[in-house]
């Protein structure tokens, strides 16, 4: 298995999430952002993709941008839970929540995927 360099991956990430994000809900795409990583820090993996699939009808296009990106750094990233392309709540509820390392793991690249699109959003407006 190669090495991946995860901060690199996460300023990857952290780019396609602000644009995709931007690009799907304006201005609102910083504050989308900016909740969703409070709602990670303080609640976790699960409520980060259930905050995700809550949202109303003007943040959802938004939040379906940062669920489908979010999925897909965890898959690259190498999460376990992530490599079959399952509903994302349906992985983490099943499969990550019962693996504490990963689960620790996908938290903390998460976090820094979204501390990253949050200052690539300020630096789009």
């Amino acid at each position: 298995m190669s090495r991946v360099n995860l901060d690199q991956l996460c300023a990857k990430y952290g780019w396609q999430i602000a644009d995709e994000v931007h690009r799907a809900i304006g201005r609102q795409a910083e504050n989308h952002i900016t909740k969703s990583l409070g709602v990670l820090q303080e609640d976790g993996v699960y409520a980060f993709f259930l905050y995700q699939a809550s949202r109303g009808s003007r943040e959802k296009p938004g939040a379906d941008k940062l669920t489908t990106q979010a999925a897909a750094f965890l898959k690259e990233a190498g999460i376990q839970a992530f490599q079959n392309g399952t509903d994302p709540l349906k992985a983490v509820r099943e499969r990550l929540a019962s693996d504490l390392d990963q689960l620790l793991l996908a938290k903390h690249l998460l976090e820094q995927a979204l501390i990253y699109a949050r200052y690539h959003t300020k630096a789009l407006e």
